[in-house]
């Protein structure tokens, strides 16, 4: 099931709504957020190029990053790999939706891509059994760990580098049944290939992921973890269009817009 949150026209809601879309591209209109409620139809249909799509959800508490769990990245960050996954924090305020600009902050020399298969947890959890990990999760997005490269560096920790207002834009919707073992991934900047890889090469799979992070953390519905990129990050000049496209989901595309220097 294909899950979006969208903005209809002001006649229809001033408010966001969530909607389940289908083969020919119609939304059929849900009660509430689908997933801290059953799926429930309005019975109201609308054409998907008639609403504007937003980030698919935003985060009760965080989203949980996964770093460096692909080994040709570790490798191109010139680090090892891992020995347990690398934990990081986004806060939800990153968070943007699909043609959203990400705006590239005046502190920062250089903001990069980087593409990610995003997890959409479905309920409370805490100490998850890799056995049981599909039980906690609701769905697949896309993500871009968007990142100021050279703050990462200086800082040697990357709350700041990752974490600016902007720098977790999420889309296009939600996929809620989907095999994740061998999704191809790809990057482009301005219609060129940056990165292309697939989730068969990540380090730690997903059941792996959603037990360690349990340990640390307790998940609340609509938490995101994202599960790391492969290989090829670079740059995204100001004026420039990143789009992300995962097999199965879809594409995510954003603009890049520098904040200058008062």
């Amino acid at each position: 099931m294909r899950i979006a949150r969208f903005s209809p026209a002001k006649e229809i809601s001033v408010s966001p709504l969530y909607g389940v879309i289908d083969e020919n591209q119609m939304i059929s209109v849900l009660v509430g957020d689908p997933i801290y409620a059953p799926i429930t139809f309005t019975g109201e249909k609308l054409n998907l190029a008639d609403v504007k799509l937003l980030a698919p959800v935003i985060p009760r508490s965080k989203v949980v990053c996964i770093g460096k769990n692909y080994a040709d990245h570790a490798a191109e960050m010139n680090s090892e790999v891992p020995k347990e996954p690398v934990l990081f924090i986004k806060p939800n305020t990153s968070v943007i939706g699909p043609d959203d600009a990400v705006i590239w902050p005046a502190m920062s020399e250089r903001v990069d891509h980087e593409v990610e298969l995003a997890i959409v947890i479905g309920k409370v959890c805490k100490d998850v059994k890799k056995e049981n990990a599909k039980d906690v999760i609701f769905g697949y997005t896309i993500a871009n760990d968007v990142t100021a490269r050279d703050l990462q560096k200086v800082d040697g920790q990357w709350s700041r580098a990752k974490g600016f207002d902007t720098f977790c834009p999420l889309g296009p919707w939600i996929e809620t049944k989907l095999d994740t073992s061998n999704l191809k991934l790809t990057a482009e900047v301005n219609g060129e290939v940056r990165q292309s890889g697939t989730t068969a090469d990540m380090i730690f799979d997903i059941p792996t992921i959603i037990a360690f992070v349990t340990q640390v953390y307790t998940l609340l519905p609509g938490d995101v973890i994202l599960t790391g990129t492969p290989a090829g990050i670079g740059p995204m000049p100001e004026g420039s269009v990143t789009t992300l496209t995962i097999a199965g989901i879809g594409t995510l595309s954003n603009p890049i817009i520098k904040r200058h220097k008062k």
